[in-house]
């Protein structure tokens, strides 16, 4: 994983409302919903779709999306693969979250159960 301090903080500064549209795309263009993306955001992060829409008109940056964020508690479950890194090996918290994140939309754009994409037992 690129441990450079600008890898680091260039991640911290995006914005959600930026990746957002690429990530409903994404699920859309392998035929899964609007609402499945946000279940899965919710499951990791806690926020309801009136609060996923206030951050996206407030443009808020992925460290202050995580900051306020009440991650699920078998998101360490979530791992393996993405981008080329182990998600379970990356050492910086934020962009271990936002690949948490980038792992649960690949996995409901593969067309992954649910269940499993949650970490249901």
């Amino acid at each position: 994983m690129n441990n450079s301090t600008t890898h680091h903080l260039r991640i911290a500064n995006m914005t959600f409302a930026s990746v957002y549209p690429m990530y409903l795309a994404k699920v859309e263009k392998k035929g899964r919903t609007k609402d499945e993306l946000h279940q899965v955001i919710e499951w990791l992060t806690g926020y309801d779709n009136a609060n996923l829409q206030r951050l996206i008109e407030d443009k808020a940056t992925f460290e202050t999306f995580f900051q306020n964020a009440s991650l699920n508690l078998n998101a360490n479950l979530i791992t393996g693969m993405i981008c080329g890194y182990r998600i379970e090996e990356i050492e910086n918290p934020l962009t271990q979250q936002v690949r948490y994140l980038d792992k649960l939309v690949d996995e409901l754009a593969k067309g992954r159960k649910m269940e499993k994409i949650l970490r249901a037992s």
